[in-house]
């Protein structure tokens, strides 16, 4: 019973010590989730605010401590020698603008093609596919500033509050519109165009996964004005959808589709009515 109880204190005491050396590591190469998250929630506030803003608020000042908050994230993980984080964070600030513009443009698109939406401010502050590309956005340009793991935290986050999975190295036109949004998957090497429509359960996919094909494209081209309807799968990096295409629900494509094309699942459907007695039964 005392040895027993010996050994398990010592397995106790090495399994603290694996916690303390992995876990140390790992803080050292990842920012804070909870900062993260609430760094993304208040600068989406900020830019999309879902209830008026307090009287008296300045909007420089909230916009500065938005500023200092996520260079405060960055310092916290990366190297000041190898990443020149005040020149980053001004630099995604000097964007905003533009971020903010192409997010509106994203708006109005979605309010323009759903019959359902009622103005573009429900949009904004109600729908999920508006949230995703708004934080896609954001991450993106992070990402495009050569900040690692951030912008996938960011991503991440709004996959899982919305479904609809892009990840931050996507490019994507301006307006996006995603409908309804659950179940959308959009890889990294993937290219969308300007003005392009996307409905749920769309998957842009590789055709094959593997760590050696990290620096190849893996994911298609979608190029503008392309709708793509429910629970479509599109695969490959040399697929292309050309411009001005409609690709139908539930369609399977891994193959090139020029453009002005019109793709739809030609599957039979037979429809009979239970009212219809069989004379075979009928007693």
């Amino acid at each position: 019973m005392t040895q027993s109880k010996h050994t398990g204190q010592s397995d106790t005491r090495q399994l603290v010590e694996l916690l303390r050396k992995t876990h140390r590591a790992e803080w050292e190469a990842t920012p804070s989730s909870h900062d993260a998250i609430s760094w993304l929630n208040d600068l989406v506030q900020f830019l999309f605010p879902s209830n008026h803003l307090p009287k008296n608020s300045s909007y420089e000042g909230i916009l500065k401590k938005n500023q200092i908050d996520l260079e405060n994230i960055l310092l916290s993980y990366l190297d000041p020698k190898e990443v020149h984080v005040e020149e980053v964070v001004s630099s995604f600030y000097s964007s905003l603008e533009t971020i903010y513009r192409n997010l509106r443009l994203d708006a109005s698109k979605i309010y323009e093609y759903d019959p359902a939406a009622t103005s573009v401010n429900e949009v904004i502050v109600s729908y999920p596919g508006f949230y995703a590309i708004a934080v896609y956005r954001i991450a993106n340009h992070l990402s495009t500033l050569g900040i690692p793991v951030l912008p996938r935290i960011l991503c991440e986050s709004a996959h899982g509050k919305t479904g609809v999975d892009i990840h931050p190295d996507a490019t994507i036109g301006v307006p996006f519109m995603i409908d309804h949004g659950t179940g959308i998957v959009i890889g990294a090497t993937s290219v969308i165009g300007n003005n392009v429509s996307i409905y749920q359960g769309v998957t842009l996919g590789a055709l094959q996964v593997a760590k050696e094909l990290h620096n190849t494209k893996r994911h298609p081209t979608v190029e503008d004005n392309v709708i793509i309807y429910a629970r479509t799968t599109i695969l490959g990096g040399d697929t292309v959808i050309g411009k001005n295409s409609v690709i139908g629900g539930s369609v399977f494509l891994t193959k090139s589709v020029a453009p002005d094309s019109q793709v739809f699942n030609t599957h039979q459907l037979r429809i009979t009515s239970k009212a219809v007695v069989d004379p075979a039964t009928d007693t």
